[in-house]
């Protein structure tokens, strides 16, 4: 009985933490017409507003995750909540734009301590004959957050101001955090003793920094330059990481795992096509077609309540068939998706817009439940922590550069100005390339995916 209780509280707390961060992310997502209106942004501004949040998350999650599997899951994953909280609410009092980027980047470590430790802490719980079905469950948490977030976010946009969404986090961080300390009792830390290697966290983060700040500020030669220090870092910090005894990165794990490292490179993949879906037509509803906030929210409600729907039948799916075979085909959804978005302009219709969020919400549902599994699978139970950091990383970093690549396009065809009536085709031109380059970017990710070899 005991252990049951502890495996409901944990699918609970780590559940509504799931639907709390990416709430959050959807919902400033039709937020970003009123937030550069206030601060008077530029396009390429306006993408900071995600990649922000995106880039802590990245740098911080493997750094966090290694920690939490030495000092322990439930530590790191309470002092994420409180991280993330405080951080909203300086966001949300923040009198101009560069305060606020930079509460964004504090929430975004908030989130990597969560997203780092929340998966660890269900597969430490659940057995391994259940772990498909609680993962879909926590998938589809996180999915109901994203579906929530565009109508919170164009409601309370549009009656009570954009700051309301980052002040509303506050109670609801309080109250998750009281249940993590009085109710999640029990502690994980599977490699305790163990060094923690700071010097490769330094170079990973300042790797990852600059690999993803060289990637946003192309053509430039700043970003060149950065990206460049970043790639030339990359086989120095794999050397060092192989060498070290207790790594943040499982340098030797990768190397001989093909269901591991073929999983997180599908993540990265699928996440780098599909991420900037939702800012993408969030702009395209609210600039092109005249949407309210309020209303463009609830169009792009369809992509993640699908996903919320079918995640949990796609991980139990995955218990009981090969999970390459249904990440595989949802991929493949989600490739004939974006090639029908790079079709819209402005006399599409909303039917169009809503079956094509359903076919990518369906895609994405019968990938990431599976992916998971094949992932926290392919892993001894030591490694639950490292490995759900590397997955969120892929996730983070996949994210990351989405929105690199929109906002790349946007540098190139639009420039620094604002989307204004006068810019409208220049931004829809940027769209649908943008969607050309997710599509190509998505099939090869069903490559990765079929390539990754037999979980059973």
């Amino acid at each position: 009985m005991e252990d049951k209780a502890l495996q409901r509280t944990a699918l609970l707390v780590t559940s509504l933490s799931s639907l709390l961060t990416p709430m959050m992310a959807s919902a400033v997502t039709v937020a970003m017409p009123a937030i550069a209106g206030e601060f008077a942004m530029s396009a390429v501004t306006l993408g900071w507003v995600a990649s922000a949040y995106l880039l802590a998350a990245a740098v911080f999650l493997l750094p966090f995750g290694r920690l939490a599997d030495i000092v322990g899951r439930k530590k790191v994953f309470a002092l994420g909540t409180a991280v993330f909280s405080a951080a909203s609410l300086l966001a949300g009092l923040a009198p101009g734009a560069r305060l606020f980027l930079a509460a964004r980047m504090l929430q975004g470590m908030g989130g990597a301590m969560i997203f780092g430790t929340g998966v660890a802490i269900l597969t430490s719980v659940f057995p391994p004959q259940r772990r498909g079905w609680v993962l879909g469950i926590n998938v589809a948490a996180t999915y109901s957050g994203l579906s929530l977030g565009p109508f919170l976010g164009g409601l309370l946009t549009q009656n009570l101001g954009w700051r309301s969404l980052f002040l509303v986090n506050v109670p609801v961080g309080l109250l998750l955090l009281a249940a993590v300390c009085l109710k999640l009792r029990q502690e994980w830390a599977d490699s305790r003793g163990e060094s923690f290697d700071w010097k490769g966290s330094i170079v990973y983060s300042a790797m990852l920094t600059a690999l993803m700040l060289g990637f946003t500020w192309l053509p430039g030669r700043r970003g060149a330059a950065m990206l460049l220090a970043g790639v030339a870092a990359f086989p120095l910090f794999l050397r060092w990481e192989s060498r070290c005894v207790h790594p943040i990165f499982p340098a030797r794990l990768a190397r001989g795992n093909t269901v591991f490292t073929f999983s997180n490179l599908a993540a990265l993949v699928n996440y780098s096509a599909t991420f900037a879906i939702a800012f993408l037509l969030s702009l395209y509803l609210q600039y092109i077609k005249g949407f309210t906030p309020q209303r463009a929210g609830l169009v792009l409600i369809a992509q993640p309540l699908v996903m919320a729907l079918f995640s949990p039948l796609a991980g139990r799916l995955s218990d009981r068939r090969e999970p390459r075979v249904v990440a595989s085909l949802g991929m493949a959804l989600c490739a004939a998706g974006l090639i029908a978005f790079s079709f819209l302009g402005p006399a599409s219709g909303l039917a169009e817009v809503m079956a094509t969020l359903v076919l990518v919400g369906l895609g994405f549902a019968l990938f990431s439940s599976p992916n998971t599994n094949a992932v926290m699978g392919s892993v001894e139970r030591k490694q639950y922590g490292v490995a759900s950091a590397t997955l969120a990383t892929m996730r983070m970093v996949g994210q990351m550069l989405s929105m690199g690549i929109a906002t790349l396009v946007f540098s190139l065809l639009i420039g620094r100005a604002r989307i204004v009536p006068e810019s409208y085709p220049l931004f829809l031109k940027s769209m649908r390339a943008c969607f050309l380059v997710f599509f190509v970017l998505c099939c090869g990710g069903v490559f990765f995916s079929l390539a990754r070899g037999r979980v059973r």
